[in-house]
C-alpha cells in the first residue's frame, strides 16, 4: 500500500475509533445518570443527595453463588455532583446461598473524611455493614443467615425504609431481578482510581 492510502486508512480508522469511543462514553454516562435518577426518586435515599459530601454509584453489580458466591461491579465516584474517580467492587461470600441477582448500589459519604477513607484504593466494608433495600412491590424474608429482600416493579413506585449514616456512610441497593438467598454488603472490597489518573 502506498503512503497516501496508508495515511488515509489510518486517519479513517482513528476517526471511527474516536467516534465509537465517544458513543461508548455517552452510553456509560447515561447508565450512571439513569441509576442516579432511580436513587433520587426513591424516598429516603433522595435526601442524601443534598446532605452528603459525595457518593459512589454502581449501575449493575452481578452476584451469584451456590454455597460460595461472589459479586462484582464497576462504579463511578462523585463529589459535589461531579465525577472524580472510578471504582470496582468485589465480594466473596461463604455460607448458605443459592441463585444469582443483579442490583444497583449507591454509597453516600457524609463528609470528606468518609470519602478519603473510601478513596484510599483498598477499602472494605466490615462484616456487620448493611444496606437499605429500596423496594418496589417488595417482599422480604428472614433466614438463618440474616435477611434478604426482593423487588419488582418500576422506578416510579420505589420507596425506602428510614436510613442514616453509619460510620460516615449510608448504603442503598435496588434489586434488578433474580433470586438470591443472601443479601449483605459486608466484605465488599473497593478499588479506586481518580479520573485522569
Amino acid at each position: 500500500m502506498n503512503t497516501t492510502k496508508t495515511k488515509t486508512f489510518t486517519g479513517w480508522f482513528l476517526g471511527l475509533a474516536l467516534l465509537f469511543g465517544a458513543s461508548l462514553t455517552a452510553a456509560e454516562d447515561d447508565k450512571y445518570e439513569e441509576t442516579l435518577e432511580l436513587f433520587r426518586s426513591a424516598g429516603d435515599s433522595s435526601a442524601f443527595f443534598s446532605n452528603s459530601y459525595g457518593y459512589a454509584v454502581f449501575p449493575t453489580i452481578g452476584k451469584g453463588g451456590f454455597g460460595v458466591g461472589g459479586a462484582r461491579g464497576s462504579g463511578r465516584v462523585f463529589v459535589g455532583g461531579q465525577p472524580v474517580g472510578d471504582t470496582t467492587m468485589t465480594q466473596l461470600t461463604v455460607g448458605f446461598q443459592i441463585g444469582g441477582q443483579g442490583f444497583s448500589q449507591i454509597i453516600f459519604f457524609e463528609d470528606e473524611r468518609a470519602f478519603q477513607e473510601f478513596s484510599t484504593g483498598s477499602f472494605e466494608f466490615g462484616a456487620n455493614a448493611s444496606a437499605v433495600a429500596i423496594t418496589a412491590g417488595a417482599s422480604a424474608s428472614a433466614s438463618t443467615t440474616g435477611s434478604s429482600a426482593g423487588a419488582s416493579g418500576g422506578s416510579k413506585n420505589a420507596t425506602t425504609a428510614g436510613a442514616s449514616y453509619y460510620k460516615g456512610m449510608a448504603i442503598f441497593t435496588i434489586a434488578k431481578g433474580g433470586l438470591m438467598y443472601e443479601a449483605s454488603v459486608g466484605g465488599q472490597n473497593f478499588s479506586y482510581r481518580p479520573l485522569g489518573g
